[in-house]
């Protein structure tokens, strides 16, 4: 019998949807170019689920962004969020929310 969550004879794995604040560096970063950044800068494990955006202060605004990934792999949150880190135009990232998923 195929554990649940597990890949086992054509059963999908299921994932773990993770949002992040990301904090630009700067008022006058471009959110559509950070986008690119990080989309180019994901590893093959991971999955964007959704973009949003939050008015913090000042004309200041954090970019909310969804990524899956799977739940059967260690490492792999810390992974993506040293690739992260090391990113043009990102200040910091504040892990908001961290929940389960089937699909």
């Amino acid at each position: 019998m195929a554990s649940l969550g597990r890949k086992r004879e054509g059963l999908r794995v299921g994932g773990v949807v993770v949002t992040y604040k990301i904090f630009p560096t700067d008022i006058t970063v471009s959110f559509d170019e950070l986008k690119k950044r990080i989309e180019a800068s994901l590893p093959k494990f991971a999955e964007v689920y959704g973009y949003g955006e939050e008015p913090v202060a000042f004309g200041l605004k954090v970019l909310l962004a969804q990524f899956k990934f799977p739940e059967d792999q260690t490492g792999v949150l810390e992974e993506f969020e040293k690739r992260m880190e090391k990113l043009d135009g990102v200040s910091q990232m504040q892990t908001i929310n961290v929940r389960r998923t089937s699909r």
